[in-house]
């Protein structure tokens, strides 16, 4: 297959395209800043700048994957959420024009979204059928950005929407910045550390894109193992993969003062269950947390 990327060069992104050239699929990236590729089947385009028309080297692709947009870390003032949302209307209005213009359009558009998308709470479980419980600023994101990629199936495209849960890579992500307190013995949990944390390891987050592009899922597509936990739970797996003490806690009102609005983030959550990519036979190589920390920070 041939396959476009917006945001290739992204935690997720980069994932994604080494899991797609593994397989033997042709890659073409979209970025402001083209370079010249060290990798056979692997390609670089400039969008959204001056005199650039990705269209004209993209006839003939089979999928395209949609992730460009502002990240979601850093401080939430009025200018960081404007930016956040911006970003990824403009990014998704110049996809769909691309897709417009394509004499063949692509089969399949797999957008990003989030589990953010569902508000959140501590006791109900989330599935691609469930609506949202309550809103908040990345509900609103995750709807608004849905609702702008979904005129693709107005073209005839099947689309999909990825809703990422926290995405687990060791060197980028959360995942570096949750292991920060353990490795200074002052690790524990997080507010009330009841709170839901829909997790997945950056391979099976990156298989489980791929696996959206063959098969026919259509609609929201929950991006998460099927096995969430609870705050506190998570930062003792953590603390024990790592051999390091869960002891101290950081207080709500501490994070709240902090980070802000963001704090959303780490102090609330949601249960995702991916029961759609289970009912289509996608098979998870880190099911459990424990199994997914391991070979993260332990194997090599």
């Amino acid at each position: 297959m041939k396959i476009a990327i917006t945001g290739g060069t992204g935690l997720i992104g980069a994932a994604c395209t080494e899991e797609l050239l593994e397989y033997g699929h042709e890659v073409y990236i979209l970025t402001r800043s083209p370079k010249q590729s060290e990798k056979a089947n692997l390609h670089y385009i400039k969008w959204l700048s001056d005199n650039a028309s990705p269209e004209k080297e993209l006839e003939g692709i089979d999928g395209f994957i949609n992730l460009a947009g502002e990240s979601i870390f850093g401080r939430w003032t009025d200018e960081k959420k404007q930016k956040i949302m911006d970003s990824r209307m403009q990014a998704t209005n110049e996809v769909l024009r691309i897709l417009k213009t394509l004499k063949k359009t692509p089969e399949v558009l797999v957008n990003a979204s989030a589990v953010g998308y569902y508000g959140v709470s501590e006791y109900d479980r989330f599935t691609e059928r469930s609506t949202p419980k309550n809103k908040n600023f990345l509900t609103e994101v995750a709807m608004a950005w849905e609702e702008k990629a979904s005129a693709a199936k107005e073209l005839g495209i099947r689309t999909v929407f990825s809703r990422f849960g926290v995405i687990l890579d060791s060197k980028q992500g959360a995942l570096p910045q949750m292991m920060k307190p353990y490795q200074f013995f002052a690790g524990g949990r997080i507010g009330s550390g009841k709170q839901w944390l829909s997790w997945i390891h950056i391979k099976d987050a990156a298989r489980l894109m791929r696996f959206a592009l063959s098969s026919p899922i259509e609609g929201p597509l929950n991006i998460t193992a099927p096995f969430p936990e609870h705050n506190n739970e998570f930062g003792k797996e953590l603390g024990e993969v790592l051999k390091r003490p869960h002891w101290i806690p950081a207080p709500a009102f501490m994070i709240k003062a902090v980070l802000g609005e963001m704090s959303v983030l780490i102090l609330e959550g949601q249960h995702a269950y991916p029961e759609k990519a289970l009912q289509h036979g996608f098979k998870f190589d880190f099911p459990r947390l424990e199994g997914a920390l391991q070979q993260l920070l332990i194997t090599k």
